[in-house]
């Protein structure tokens, strides 16, 4: 079906050396998270790379590139790379939504920023698709039949935009800017891109700032249903145990068999004004839908807030807060992630290296998302073609370079254990692990300071995390007003 094919792409995260560049002249812009969204004051420019950088004549494309200058007039040397997620997030867009994550960092040091191939302003590779899509059914052979008429509109080869491409991307900026090394912060996706870049180019990699961590061991996709399954069981349980919680929604548990239920039967026709439109409108929302707001949903402690609430409104016919929330994470994961980039990444570097035989199935139909994405990735990978990929992409990173990794014990697809196993060779590694926080633990309490203070001192150990137990943690909506004092 197309529309789980979409669906699937919401849920969800070989070149040689860099050639010598050119030095890259940078001019006065602003940046932004968006339509809506305040401008920050930046320098930018473009990088022409090859799209096949074993093949001059292969064309090329342009790297966006930002650098949001060090408030020291006199800044160390070496920048803040942040590295977005996805796969299919642009740098320049993640940065400005997190900008206020940045600032003890940019104090000091500049914030450089660089849209990775296939993302943001750097050649986007993506396919338009309008709401009738996601919101219709289809076959598997209509689910090809997009996939191929994706990889028909994409402007570029879609073989050269993977990890192994892009981090000679960045070494050619750093060459261009003359940055002597660089301090990676890689969120999600991004965690790969940094650990491949400090394989492939050690001496240009002063510290890894990895948050949400993706370890190259284990490709993404199987585990994706069963954490978020563990996740959303771990929400709930916290409601049960929560007095306030537990005493408005005694029976939560049962709201959300109850409703999981009902939509595995049929969908239910929902009228509401589009949350981004305001225009009037009919949705069909089925357990896919479910699947797809729950999961994003409990990303973030914040939006974690609410969802006893929406389930137990839809456990009693009241679908529209949960449906308007659906309709809200389809439009910001359209516009933030570029599928055609997305493909290219999972079809090389993940699909291939998943052993089916080994996979639960039965633990996986047991959960709320069950086999969607999975299924769905193994159709659009049926025809996507794959990639350059290097050797050692998919081995732990071994490296005595500083590397501080961030997880948070309520994260519904990068889970603690995972930072574990991608430090099985990090001789000069730790971990800090936030309480009830989820993907992303950046902008969580005091891990600005944190950060800035490993990135000056490029050593972990003395690091003193002790502030991390006052982190807030937002309460459990009651109703519609508003959490809990």
């Amino acid at each position: 079906m197309l529309r789980n094919t979409v669906l699937a792409s919401l849920l969800l995260m070989a070149a040689a050396g860099a050639p010598a560049a050119p030095a890259l002249e940078l001019e006065d812009c602003r940046i932004s998270a968006g339509p809506g969204y305040p401008g920050i004051r930046a320098r930018c420019g473009a990088v022409l790379r090859p799209v096949n950088p074993d093949d001059p004549e292969s064309g090329q494309l342009e790297l966006a590139v930002a650098v949001v200058p060090a408030l020291d007039l006199d800044p160390e040397p070496d920048p803040l790379v942040p590295l977005a997620g996805g796969p299919g997030g642009g740098a320049i867009q993640f940065y400005s939504a997190y900008a206020g994550a940045f600032e003890p960092l940019r104090r000091d040091r500049d914030i450089l920023l660089v849209d990775q191939r296939g993302t943001g302003g750097s050649a986007r590779m993506d396919c338009p698709f309008d709401d009738d899509i996601v919101e219709g059914l289809y076959t598997d052979e209509q689910t090809l039949e997009f996939a191929r008429s994706c990889l028909e509109q994409l402007p570029h080869d879609p073989r050269f935009f993977t990890t192994s491409i892009a981090v000679g991307d960045l070494e050619a900026v750093r060459l261009a800017l003359g940055y002597p090394s660089l301090n990676l912060l890689g969120t999600s996706y991004g965690t790969r891109v940094a650990q491949h870049f400090a394989r492939r180019y050690p001496g240009s990699t002063r510290t890894l700032i990895l948050d949400g961590v993706v370890p190259p061991q284990v490709p993404l996709g199987p585990e994706i249903a069963t954490e978020a399954q563990r996740a959303l069981d771990e929400i709930l349980d916290r409601c049960l145990n929560d007095a306030a919680c537990s005493e408005r929604f005694p029976e939560i548990d049962l709201d959300f068999a109850s409703l999981r239920a009902q939509l595995k039967k049929a969908p239910v026709r929902v009228e509401l004004s589009d949350p981004i439109t305001g225009k009037r409108e009919a949705l069909d929302f089925g357990h896919n839908e479910l699947a797809a707001a729950l999961r994003l949903l409990a990303y973030q402690p914040r939006s974690v807030a609410i969802v006893p609430l929406l389930i137990h409104e839809a456990a009693n016919n009241n679908f529209v807060p949960l449906a308007a929330q659906f309709q809200l994470t389809v439009s910001s994961l359209a516009d933030a992630l570029a599928l055609g980039m997305h493909n290219s990444v999972v079809c090389t570097e993940d699909l291939p290296f998943i052993d089916r035989s080994a996979i639960d199935f039965a633990a996986l139909d047991a959960t709320y998302i069950g086999a969607l994405q999975l299924e769905a990735l193994e159709t659009i990978c049926s025809v996507w073609p794959r990639g350059p990929i290097d050797n050692g992409l998919t081995e732990p990173l071994a490296t005595d370079i500083p590397v501080l990794l961030l997880s948070g014990d309520a994260d519904p697809i990068t889970p603690p254990r995972y930072a574990e196993l991608a430090a099985v060779k990090l001789a000069n590694a730790r971990h800090l692990i936030g309480d009830r926080q989820g993907h992303g633990q950046i902008a969580a309490g005091c891990m600005p300071k944190l950060i800035a203070r490993f990135v000056a001192a490029a050593d972990a150990a003395d690091l003193d995390a002790s502030c991390m137990k006052d982190t807030f943690v937002m309460p459990f909506f009651l109703d519609f007003s508003g959490p809990t004092p």
